[in-house]
């Protein structure tokens, strides 16, 4: 049996299957991780979709801010964008089983043999992996509940940018999955910037990688994640005990598997044509709102 590590695809299909194809992916045997972002602005979110979901408990997703945005439009409390690519999906005779799936997948996974943690985007310095994984559930919960509609609703939003346990209700859950599916950058006392969305080292000056915070209470801790494409642009950042998988196979980059049950780990990629322009220079990673 292989496990492997899969970042973001975003709708890119195709590429996919050439990814399965050349770790010689098995059905029967072998397990995928998925670091979030399936679907959105590449050209077959709808097949994606269908495929991870037919592999069922050999496929391990955490949502992305992509896949929150098709559930938020998919109930009439997103605004699509010029450049989404769902129609697809909300279209489909299967559409309704696609996002009770979607709904029911989780913002964290913990795999305490392999000692890996996987999320989308980030973690929060002051969280520790199981206050992360407790702060999960509470959205986990209300996405799985008929309470999900209402938090579409609020999800939107880059305040508040400071965490704490004061903190309520919808404001409460927001900066939760602000943290989970869209953080980057963040300043040393832990407070977000959600604006800042390009490589490290073009950044505003106080603004620091969430992972390169200094008292980061999961530095100890190997972490799984995708959402950054630019961090392809940088070396290996193990040494953080981070292991970036978005290496921007939406704009022409690659897609990206790592084996996770051996070490080394070994990345795995095949390379990936052009399915949309970057709206910024190529060098920067366009998007980063849940649109």
């Amino acid at each position: 049996m292989a496990i492997y590590a899969i970042g973001d695809i975003q709708g890119c299909y195709d590429e996919l299957l050439q990814l399965l194809n050349k770790i010689n992916f098995n059905e029967d045997r072998d397990r995928l991780w998925f670091t979030g972002d399936l679907v959105n602005r590449g050209p077959k979110s709808l097949q994606t979709l269908r495929k991870l979901r037919s592999l069922g408990a050999n496929a391990i997703t955490v949502l992305g801010n992509h896949d929150l945005h098709l559930l938020a439009t998919a109930f009439h409390h997103g605004k699509p964008g010029k450049k989404d690519t769902l129609d697809e999906i909300l279209s489909a005779s299967d559409r309704n089983a696609l996002l009770d799936w979607l709904r029911s997948r989780p913002l964290i996974h913990v795999d305490d043999d392999l000692q890996l943690t996987m999320v989308h985007a980030g973690l929060h310095p002051q969280w520790s992996i199981d206050q992360a994984q407790r702060l999960a559930a509470e959205v986990e919960s209300v996405l799985r509940s008929d309470k999900h509609t209402q938090f579409y609703r609020h999800m939107y939003g880059d305040k508040p940018n400071s965490w704490s346990e004061d903190l309520r209700s919808w404001p409460r859950l927001r900066f939760i999955t602000n943290i989970f599916t869209r953080l980057r950058y963040c300043k040393a006392d832990g407070k977000t910037n959600m604006a800042e969305k390009n490589a490290p080292g073009t950044q505003k000056a106080g603004l620091h990688p969430w992972f390169e915070i200094e008292h980061r209470r999961s530095r100890k801790d190997p972490i799984i994640f995708g959402h950054w494409s630019t961090l392809a642009l940088v070396d290996d950042m193990s040494f953080n005990n981070v292991y970036p998988l978005d290496t921007g196979c939406l704009w022409g980059g690659r897609l990206t598997a790592l084996r996770i049950d051996e070490r080394p780990y070994n990345r795995i990629s095949v390379p990936c044509p052009e399915s949309q322009k970057p709206i910024l220079p190529a060098k920067h990673e366009p998007g980063g709102t849940f649109g």
